[in-house]
């Protein structure tokens, strides 16, 4: 049974708590990696999605699974292959014994999926997933069938191996709330992660929140009051990356092919404000925004040949542009 709260304002600090206890939890089986644990909690408290990218081996999936745990959630992974079909991950109809057509469930009606390369499938698998993560629900022989509630897709994609590969569009990259790039661990963490995962230690990971509780919290970010001027510096930092524009950088007119869209300006003032509350703060400021602003406009701003050749990262705009 979810607690009340009397105010939102106690609903906060019971949330910054929940925060706390939900990072104690998860950093008994992930070592490390603290940005990318903050920001898929952030992602989905957003009501978010993210796109994981990193090589084989770095516990992408361990770290779903783990959120899973911790947050009391269904959890579904599904492993993307060149010959995986849309019904695959959506469901089927089938004929039944009374010759009446029934709706088997995809692996798509989870509460977290883990989209496991996802740019190893043909554009039409990925635009099925794509689909469902932005109506929440899906459409097979005319019915609707809804998705349930909390819904985050972490999809993964592995940089290295290119070959056979569809990579997402930008139009579809947009519907990600954040890109995350995970690196290898230090060497004092990969010697923790070989001495925990070869020692045959058995970890009981405890429910923290349910979700019930999610989908309240999520209501609750939704609430927290933004000061006109972080708006202001939100949109005015998203128009700064559209080359030819009026207010375009310098930088965007020089390295920039084509810039961040309306979705960035919405994705950086609902993560600030989530940043903000998990930090005990009761609004966000512009430090809020530039502290989600990377993941957020790493993949909506495309680089022009001149960056490439100069050797300029996205990385190296972004930091430029804020």
């Amino acid at each position: 049974m979810m607690q009340t709260y009397k105010s939102d304002v106690e609903a906060v600090d019971a949330l910054v708590e929940k925060h706390k206890a939900l990072k104690t939890e998860i950093a008994k089986v992930i070592v490390g990696q603290d940005d990318i644990v903050n920001n898929t909690l952030i992602s989905i408290l957003s009501k978010g999605h993210v796109l994981l990218v990193g090589v084989p081996g770095l516990a992408k999936t361990l770290l779903v699974n783990t959120i899973g745990k911790v947050l009391g959630l269904t959890y579904s992974r599904i492993q993307f292959t060149p010959d995986l079909m849309p019904s695959d991950i959506i469901g089927t109809e089938i004929l039944d014994e009374s010759r009446k057509f029934k709706f088997i469930k995809g692996p798509v009606f989870a509460n977290i999926i883990l989209a496991d390369e996802i740019n190893r499938t043909p554009p039409k698998t990925q635009a099925a997933l794509l689909e469902a993560m932005q109506e929440k629900a899906i459409t097979v022989a005319g019915h609707t069938h809804l998705l349930q509630e909390p819904f985050f897709v972490l999809a993964t994609q592995n940089p290295i191996e290119q070959e056979g590969t569809y990579p997402l569009p930008e139009a579809q990259l947009d519907r990600f709330m954040f890109n995350l790039w995970l690196d290898y661990p230090s060497f004092e963490q990969e010697i923790m992660v070989v001495k925990n995962t070869t020692a045959g230690l058995d970890t009981t990971l405890k429910e923290v929140v349910s979700g019930e509780e999610i989908i309240f919290y999520q209501q609750l970010v939704r609430k927290v009051p933004v000061p006109d001027n972080v708006y202001e510096y939100a949109v005015n930092l998203v128009s700064k990356t559209r080359p030819k524009t009026k207010l375009a950088h310098d930088w965007a007119d020089k390295y920039i092919n084509w810039g961040a869209g309306p979705r960035a300006s919405q994705y950086l003032i609902i993560g600030a404000k989530c940043h903000a509350i998990l930090h005990g703060k009761y609004s966000p400021d512009i430090e809020d925004v530039r502290a989600v602003a990377l993941p957020i406009l790493r993949h909506r701003v495309v680089r022009n040949y001149t960056a490439e050749a100069e050797g300029i990262g996205i990385s190296d705009i972004i930091a430029k542009l804020l």
